[in-house]
């Protein structure tokens, strides 16, 4: 298919979190593999999302839009991100007019809005790439005049929807089909024979998933059977409590020894998951759409904690099918505790349950899904 840098042939439109950026990007490469130029690939983005950085980074050009999301509650912020948003808008009104692309991929957040929104008024076919269960607002307005729509789970509330499953990176897919456990372990530092719990807390922090995590370090002190990676972000990473600390500190600078107890490591953030998930045998951890692919591509038991202010509940919704399926459990993060983490992963343990809770995630990934989503937009292509 050919393409010329003044008429590209897909307008990847969103972002704001990794959640969103990230399935744009592997959609993006897998389109790539099928035949379109890199050049022919644009992307649209806000100037206050990761997107900024991260596309970028992996090889695409991005214009960045002016504004922020609207809060659902009634406050002041709204009046300037209204005012944001309508300014991004008349941006991306020109933007589609100029770019003239030949489809238009959106992936939900702020930017998605005004650019698929621009799309539909310049009659430019749009497609839009659902991570949750339960979509975004942004998305269920845009679907309404969309082609396709392409859905990670069964039952998504959208029109015209396909189901493709949730488009993970390159990276992700390359330590499912290959997994070096040992390696993974050894480049994280974490001595051998050890069952490895990581937990990730987002780039940000999840306040109730720390602090129940520092209580499970105190009781698991003397266990020299475990291991703890912990990411715990950047709002709380001056709260690691002294102790884990000093845990902490011996762990990186490889002064643990094995008779020293639990093995602990906290980091602020990880640039490398994929070396996370491959070293993993339980994982703590939030319920986004993304994360849930990843576990379950890679095959990695879970204790999920859904973000409790999700969007119409999402993450508990996105959590169902691993659950259903034995390869995670539940709890509110109302109600994670020290108590509830020890409780699971000792329980997990003495059953021997983990190899059968990871076949069960695995059963439930899809690692073509990118591709699934590349072809959705192709047939879409004007």
């Amino acid at each position: 298919m050919s393409t010329s840098p003044r008429r590209p042939v897909a307008l990847v439109a969103g972002g704001g979190t990794a959640g969103h950026v990230l399935p744009g990007l592997a959609v993006a490469r897998a389109l790539v593999d099928s035949g379109v130029p890199a050049e022919g690939i644009e992307f649209v983005g806000a100037t206050r999302g990761l997107e900024a950085t991260l596309v970028p980074a992996a090889g695409f050009r991005i214009t960045l839009l002016p504004g922020r999301g609207i809060q659902r509650r009634l406050t002041w912020d709204n009046v300037a991100a209204a005012w944001g948003l309508l300014r991004a808008f008349a941006q991306a009104i020109v933007l589609v007019r100029r770019f003239r692309p030949r489809v238009v991929l959106t992936v939900g957040g702020f930017a998605s809005l005004a650019t698929a929104l621009s799309a539909v008024l310049w009659r430019v076919p749009v497609v839009v790439a659902e991570q949750n269960a339960r979509a975004g607002a942004a998305n269920r307005l845009v679907a309404r005049w969309a082609a396709a729509c392409a859905v990670a789970f069964e039952d998504t509330d959208l029109p015209r929807a396909v189901v493709t499953g949730n488009p993970v990176r390159a990276e992700i897919l390359a330590v499912a089909e290959d997994r070096d456990r040992p390696g993974a372990r050894r480049a994280l530092g974490v001595p051998a024979g050890r069952t490895l719990v990581v937990v990730v807390a987002g780039s940000l922090g999840a306040r109730s998933i720390n602090r129940a995590v520092w209580g499970a370090i105190e009781e698991w002190s003397e266990r020299s059977d475990l291991a703890v990676y912990h990411v715990v972000g950047a709002r709380d990473s001056s709260e690691v409590p002294p102790g884990a600390r000093q845990r902490s500190e011996r762990s990186a600078a490889g002064d643990h020894d094995r008779h020293d107890g639990l093995w602990y490591r906290a980091v602020t953030y990880e640039d490398h998951m994929e070396t996370v998930l491959a070293a993993a045998d339980v994982a703590v951890c939030r319920a986004g759409g993304t994360t849930v692919a990843e576990l379950a591509v890679v095959g990695v038991p879970a204790l999920l904690v859904p973000l409790p202010i999700a969007t119409r509940d999402h993450q508990r919704a996105n959590a169902a099918a691993l659950v259903a399926a034995g390869a995670a459990e539940l709890v509110d993060d109302e109600a994670i505790s020290a108590g509830v983490v020890v409780g699971t992963v000792e329980r997990w343990l003495d059953e021997g349950s983990l190899g059968r809770r990871a076949d069960a995630a695995r059963s439930l990934g899809r690692p073509a899904a990118a591709e699934a989503v590349a072809a959705l937009v192709v047939e879409h292509v004007r």
